[in-house]
């Protein structure tokens, strides 16, 4: 998924949407980094794409807070 349309897609989802996905996310990259640490990924890319995925997460999420303090 390109950059743009994943950060589309955060901006169509809700507060709890948004903490399921990086609920989902931070699990997934635990889970590859131990199968990095045990055995060599097919596609290390992964790692830093979930990592900036979970980055891009967080700061919607925190958007969205400093913008409900604002109102």
């Amino acid at each position: 998924m390109k950059i743009t349309e994943f950060k589309i897609k955060l901006k169509g989802l809700t507060n709890v949407e948004l903490a399921e996905l990086l609920e989902d996310n931070s699990t997934n990259l635990s889970k590859l980094k131990m199968n990095h640490k045990t055995a060599e990924l097919e596609n290390p890319i992964e790692l830093r794409d979930l990592r900036r995925n979970i980055a891009r997460i967080n700061t919607e999420l925190k958007a969205r807070e400093i913008q409900e303090a604002n109102k």
